[in-house]
């Protein structure tokens, strides 16, 4: 099955699995297990209260985790497969070297989205010659895949909004 995504929704989606925040949440629950919701900001130091609440709130709203009784947030199989596909992307990045030999996971991840966001509009996307390496025979084939199929089986991610703020 296809799913055709309008540019809108594209951007939308790259920037909600884009967002530091969130690649924080989802990859350190998917590293450490569940998080109980009052140890977030102590488990996530590097985030703002407002950061770590928005994310918490934009995950569930799209499904990628859940508050389990007892165990705290934890990861979805939506979530799941999002973590995978972060790992994917990061790999592909540090393969590479970009956007730097040495740099934070979330960037790596923020970096491999930008260069697949044309594709998700249909634009043409070139991978990259990462400075000083050989050129990875697949490019950014797999991990385009495993986002476009990632997406097909999420459309929620590119078609909800992020959710608003409490008053």
């Amino acid at each position: 099955m296809s799913t055709v995504i309008t540019s809108a929704e594209a951007l939308r989606a790259v920037q909600l699995l884009a967002s530091r925040p969130l690649v924080r949440l989802v990859t350190e629950i998917d590293d450490n297990g569940p998080i109980p919701p009052r140890r977030l900001a102590a488990t996530l130091p590097d985030l703002s209260t407002h950061q770590v609440r928005t994310a918490s709130e934009t995950a569930r709203a799209h499904g990628l985790i859940q508050i389990v009784p007892g165990a705290g947030l934890e990861l979805t199989q939506t979530g799941l497969e999002l973590a995978d596909l972060y790992d994917e992307m990061a790999r592909w990045a540090r393969r590479h070297g970009i956007p730097a030999p040495v740099c934070e996971f979330s960037s790596r991840i923020r970096y491999v989205l930008g260069l697949l966001a044309p594709s998700l509009t249909g634009e043409r996307v070139d991978s990259p010659t990462p400075p000083g390496g050989v050129e990875d025979e697949a490019g950014l084939a797999r991990p385009q895949r495993l986002l476009l199929q990632w997406l097909a089986d999420n459309p929620q991610v590119a078609g909800v909004s992020e959710p608003e703020p409490v008053a």
